[in-house]
């Protein structure tokens, strides 16, 4: 009959949003009238009470007034108490040794010995302490209970991946947050070998190894929530993921918008189930943006391809800086229209001009280096899609190489200080007219580079050159392709078993290409390290298993004109040249005079507006002799 009479008047309680702040008042009025009871009875005598308890109790309900005050000061009652936590805890007590100040100073002032007799500042000292400890109680008990009497069996069961700050803050975030509570966290994971079988936050402490999956599935666990610092070693610990994905347990991460210092609560992260992206091995990279970014304060800065997805995320990271000046060119209006509205909503204070036009355009190009004078630029126009600069090499040189050229001279002729190049793993031994047309680009600024230290060209520009691979979530990436092809139920197709890429996240991409800018001298071909190489079939399978779709067929289509199974870094007989950051080399590649380069681009440029094909690429070979056409109708040129 009780337990029946408590289970409904819990259910009561629990199904509302909260009890009226008036009936927990009422509760801690009546804690601190027993609580100071209690005191007076231990300071002095059970009788003392007895011949005194119309003064106290007077006493006590005049003081009221005081706290009621301090609990007003310090929010006593701003949060639900089913949601309790260790900061209301902190409140409590401000506010109890506030109210017992305020009481021993309208004290001292009204001097009323009738009022001083019976209670004196010791007995008000320990009614704070133990009052602070009931209401505290009283909390918890309530959060006990409503954790028991809403989520009895643990709706979802969670491990957290981590036991030292991250791992307790995370604990602690998701134990405090309403939109977690059907989560019951059930153990922690820890790396270390001697925490096996202890204990944090009363639940206990599993270690990572062969046995834990095991032991999650037995436990019936749903979802590992990652320590923001166990992000990188879970994310290169292969094995693990693969197992956790095959006992289909949701991975969550602190989500990748976030960033967390190690040190500050963790009160308003945001959680998210991982994606094929986040998984992918990595190491982090590090870079000190801070000071990079002191070079584009108040400067002029030119973006061209600024609607792209390298192109707009430097954008991003450089009106950060607060340059003088953006000066953005992309030809496709409406993602240039979206860039143009997100300068005006995050960046309203910097003067953004958003040009829409073609890099080839020589005379709009002059119009606009003589009015803003950039003093950097960064060169990110390019026709990239390899199937679509098979089938048109005339506009893939009149667009990358002349294009380049282009704002490559007027670099010069302007005085721009320093001129920064995206180039791509794909011009590193060509198999394709694309990588074939960003190698030349190489060769021109390299050339004009050097013809500037010679004294040959008159300029003060230096160019520098970055060579990466594929970026996560750019425009055309697999990734993309992929998700749409099993929301729509498949098949994923994949072009080849066994073909490799590298893959970067855009961010730590332009991370590196703006330290490669700051590192630079003029001349060189940065490299970037991009870790291991994902099979792109694997990255198809775990996209399947983390979507959860049934019955997805991966099919194979055939390698692509132009594409090759692995993309490679450095030519055959180049070197590499370490800088001082680790994720960033030199590429040591053989000189070209820029007379020639300057000739060899006259002929090609002609010979793109007869939009021969054969004859477009058949010179583009002479230029670049390591240019091995692959699947492609061009192969027969290197017979």
């Amino acid at each position: 009959m009780v337990n029946t009479l408590f289970y409904k008047l819990a259910n009561w309680y629990f199904t509302k949003n909260a009890l009226p702040y008036w009936i927990i008042l009422l509760i801690d009025c009546l804690i601190i009238y027993l609580s100071t009871l209690f005191s007076c009875v231990v300071m002095h005598r059970p009788g003392y009470v007895v011949e005194y308890f119309f003064e106290i109790s007077a006493l006590t309900g005049a003081s009221l007034i005081f706290f009621i005050l301090a609990f007003r000061l310090f929010h006593t009652y701003s949060g639900f108490i089913r949601y309790s936590s260790i900061y209301d805890l902190q409140r409590l007590a401000l506010s109890m040794f506030t109210g017992c100040i305020m009481v021993l100073v309208a004290l001292y002032i009204f001097r009323t010995e009738n009022w001083l007799f019976p209670i004196n500042g010791r007995d008000w000292a320990l009614m704070a302490l133990i009052a602070t400890m009931l209401m505290f109680s009283v909390r918890m008990m309530v959060r006990a209970i409503y954790e028991k009497s809403m989520n009895p069996k643990g709706e979802h069961r969670i491990f957290i991946y981590g036991v030292k700050t991250g791992g307790v803050g995370l604990a602690r975030f998701i134990s405090d947050q309403p939109q977690y509570e059907d989560y019951e966290i059930s153990g922690f994971v820890s790396d270390k070998e001697d925490s096996d079988k202890k204990y944090l936050m009363g639940k206990r402490i599993y270690v990572n190894n062969d046995n834990l999956v095991e032991i999650m599935k037995a436990r019936h666990i749903e979802a590992l929530m990652v320590s923001p610092l166990k992000i990188e070693r879970l994310r290169n610990n292969e094995k693990l993921v693969n197992q956790l994905i095959e006992a289909n347990i949701k991975i969550v991460f602190v989500s990748s918008s976030e960033e967390w210092d190690g040190s500050t609560p963790l009160d308003h992260v945001r959680l998210k189930e991982v994606e094929v992206e986040d998984l992918l091995p990595r190491a982090e990279i590090q870079v000190d943006m801070e000071a990079n970014g002191a070079q584009f304060r108040n400067k002029v800065i030119m973006i061209t391809g600024a609607a792209g997805s390298i192109g707009h995320e430097l954008v991003r990271q450089i009106a950060v800086y607060k340059p003088k000046k953006l000066v953005l060119i992309d030809q496709a209006e409406t993602p240039m229209h979206d860039v143009r509205l997100e300068m005006m909503q995050k960046f309203p204070y910097i003067d953004a001009q958003t040009v829409v036009t073609s890099i080839t355009k020589i005379r709009h190009m002059r119009s606009i280096f003589k009015e803003a004078r950039p003093d950097y630029v960064f060169h990110a126009a390019a026709y990239k899609h390899v199937p679509m600069m098979e089938d048109n090499p005339g506009n893939a040189i009149q667009n990358n190489c002349y294009g380049t050229r282009v704002i490559a001279d007027l670099s010069v002729e302007f005085g721009v200080k320093k001129f920064v190049m995206v180039s791509t793993d794909k011009a590193v031994n060509p198999t394709n007219v694309m990588g074939c047309s960003k190698r030349l680009c190489e060769i021109y600024v390299q050339s004009l580079n050097k013809a500037i230290v010679e004294g040959k060209v008159k300029g003060i520009t230096q160019f520098v050159t970055t060579r990466f691979g594929n970026v996560l979530g750019s425009n055309g990436s697999v990734i993309p392709l992929f998700r749409e092809q099993i929301q729509n139920g498949g098949p994923i197709t994949v072009t080849h078993p066994d073909i490799v890429r590298y893959f970067m996240l855009i961010p730590e991409a332009c991370k590196l290409v703006i330290e490669a800018a700051t590192m630079g001298k003029g001349g060189e071909i940065f490299v970037f390290d991009m870790g291991q190489p994902v099979k792109i079939v694997d990255l198809a399978k775990r996209m399947i298993k983390l979507s959860g779709a049934k019955n997805i067929e991966i099919r194979y289509t055939g390698l692509r004109d132009g594409e090759k199974l692995y993309e490679e870094v450095l030519n055959d007989g180049e070197t590499t040249i370490p800088t001082h950051h680790p994720k960033i080399m030199i590429a040591a590649v053989r000189e070209y005079e820029y007379e020639k380069a300057k000739e060899d681009e006259d002929i090609l440029l002609e010979l793109s507006y007869t939009y021969d094909d054969m004859a477009i690429v058949r010179k583009m070979k002479e230029i670049v002799p390591e240019y091995k056409s692959q699947h492609s109708k061009y192969e027969k040129l290197d017979k």
